[in-house]
């Protein structure tokens, strides 16, 4: 998984998925369900680009991305982007491995 760190390489991915869908995944390093979580996006075995946020040093970044894409932040959270819009989420235990395959399946 490839970090975040600007809003600016935010933007930039934003752009970008309206040519290659990627996974956002949100993480915090103070959460158990994060670290469970984390586990479960690592384990995916997928084509899409994955991305990562780290809430606590990246805040500002956190914070761009709920409001472009106008989902309410949460963490842990993971996010398929395509055509510059969130167009799928799951939040704290739902992120599995084979709830995601199922939403790249379905909606990619």
């Amino acid at each position: 998984m490839k970090r975040i760190k600007s809003i600016e390489a935010w933007r930039e991915l934003l752009e970008k998925s309206k040519e290659q869908p990627f996974l956002l995944f949100k993480f915090s390093k103070t959460c158990q369900s994060s670290l469970s979580a984390m586990k479960e996006v690592q384990a995916l075995e997928t084509e899409l680009p994955k991305y990562i946020v780290i809430v606590q040093e990246d805040r500002t970044v956190s914070n761009s991305i709920e409001k472009d894409l106008k989902v309410k932040h949460e963490s842990p959270q993971l996010l398929i982007l395509k055509d510059g819009k969130g167009i799928w989420q799951a939040t704290h235990y739902k992120i599995k491995k084979s709830l995601l395959n199922e939403a790249i399946n379905t909606y990619v």
